[in-house]
């Protein structure tokens, strides 16, 4: 590929010199002979700061949003979206030839889209999936980092998916990943909205500006699938013309509607009812309130892809688990052990409410918060867990470069006038050990914050941490 077909979509001023370009990166370390390098200013490093050296380490082009001193040099407006856009041609814009159906939220994001993606399979529906616990394409899992991948990454694994014959891509779409531009010129058939609450805000700065992130998904869509008993659903799509699809557990005149739920330890129901009339017996094996939203998010992104009503039901009713969201550890105890992610005030609210409404006996709840991120959650998580839990252990998520401790401290702050017996225990292992041991008959010990991770993060080191194997050797004695 030349620089001028890769710079065919890319409004840009300036003259070049055109040359052969052998790879495309916006990470310094990673340029080689024929990269063409795009400067790009995050928060402790600014490319445009390294364009000479880059070029003079062999980059054939410099992308900047202005003059760096580079002999070889175009600018743009913003290089972040064009970074993505330039991403999609170098591998001959493979989004383009796949139907998009993206979802994004606070929460629930893993869940439905784990769930639409065992929905197309088991109807023969030949998709992709781009999220937290793994991207897959078919049978191939490649590791996830990120909730959305960085736009090379995204736009390799696009390919991949057309190499292999995909016509679908399902893909949870972070706040971060939209903020960033990692999505931009991306088209999306379906856009989903889960729901809304406060997370993140250590990147975004407010809540207002979460939200007008998780917005530009359904600028970039043909349609809106919106959870139409959250408040900011219709926020998501204010002043954009596209048709809206809504669905809901409380409003009678959504398009799709769960009625008569039944919530279990092991498994939720509800009939669902299309506003053109269907109806049908919703039975989804994943235990949780939360569930409803989840599995009726799936089933009307699924409906609306074309799948047959009734059959979509059916398969409802053999999907599987998703790891590491109300996952059963298997003990052989007479009391039971769940692991969940949830690690946002919304998250613990809508695990804990859900086991509330199962629990024949007590909540022993362990959780932490992550370190390097939004501090203001952290006492609210404290006081969400001490009004719905019999005993709270709190202890470490991910750190990172913070003082366990003193994230610890934060989190007590919200727990003054806590209902459950709070324990303090730093270390995690340790903190799960005592939870263990304290636990009895008909109990419900609840792993919070992990879910899928098998590391822990302190300091800037991964460390493995893998909270099913530390339960079975706790329990082995």
């Amino acid at each position: 590929m030349n620089i001028s077909e890769l710079l065919r979509e890319v409004k840009t001023t300036g003259t070049y010199n055109e040359a052969e370009v052998l790879d495309l990166t916006d990470d310094s370390r990673k340029v080689t002979a024929g990269s063409v390098f795009v400067c790009i200013r995050g928060a402790r490093f600014d490319g445009h700061d390294a364009a000479v050296e880059m070029e003079e380490k062999g980059a054939v082009l410099i992308v900047a949003e202005h003059a760096t001193g580079a002999k070889n040099e175009v600018i743009v407006e913003d290089t972040r979206n064009a970074y993505s856009e330039l991403c999609a041609a170098f591998y001959g814009f493979p989004a383009k030839k796949l139907k998009l159906i993206g979802v994004t939220g606070t929460n629930g994001k893993t869940t439905t889209t784990m769930l639409l993606k065992e929905l197309f399979d088991k109807a023969g529906v030949k998709a992709g999936l781009i999220g937290t616990v793994e991207n897959r394409v078919c049978d191939t899992v490649y590791p996830a980092s990120y909730t959305t991948p960085g736009s090379k990454e995204l736009q390799f694994l696009f390919s991949e998916m057309v190499k292999a014959g995909c016509t679908h891509c399902i893909m949870e779409v972070s706040s971060q990943a939209l903020a960033q531009g990692r999505v931009e010129g991306c088209h999306f058939a379906l856009a989903l909205f889960t729901n809304l609450t406060q997370d993140h805000l250590d990147y975004h700065g407010t809540f207002q500006n979460y939200a007008d992130a998780k917005r530009i998904l359904f600028k970039q869509a043909d349609m809106a699938v919106l959870n139409a008993d959250d408040p900011y659903a219709k926020e998501m799509v204010k002043g954009l013309s596209i048709p809206t699809v809504t669905f809901s557990v409380h409003q009678d005149d959504s398009d799709y509607t769960a009625k008569n739920v039944i919530c279990t330890a092991s498994h939720v129901q509800y009939e669902l009812l299309e506003k053109d009339g269907n109806i049908g017996r919703a039975l989804v094996h994943i235990p949780g309130r939360f569930t409803v939203y989840n599995s009726l998010g799936a089933a009307v992104c699924a409906v609306l892809a074309g799948l047959d009503f009734d059959k979509v039901l059916h398969l409802l009713s053999e999907a599987k688990g998703v790891p590491g969201r109300v996952e059963v550890v298997p003990t052989n105890t007479d009391y039971t052990v769940l692991i969940d992610y949830a690690h946002s005030p919304d998250g613990l609210e809508n695990v804990l409410t859900s086991l509330r409404e199962i629990a024949e006996s007590r909540i022993i709840t362990v959780f932490g918060c992550g370190g390097d991120r939004d501090r203001t959650k952290r006492p609210i998580m404290g006081e969400t867990v001490g009004r719905l839990s019999d005993v709270a252990v709190v202890t470490s998520d991910n750190p990172r470069t913070e003082d366990p401790d003193a994230i610890i401290e934060d989190v007590l702050e919200g727990m003054q006038h806590s209902k459950a017996r709070v324990k303090r225990i730093t270390d995690r292992t340790e903190a799960i050990r005592y939870a263990l041991k304290t636990a009895k008959p008909k109990d419900i010990v609840l792993l919070a914050g992990k879910g899928h991770e098998t590391y822990q993060i302190r300091g800037t080191e991964k460390f493995h941490f893998d909270e099913r194997e530390i339960v079975k050797e706790i329990l082995k004695g």
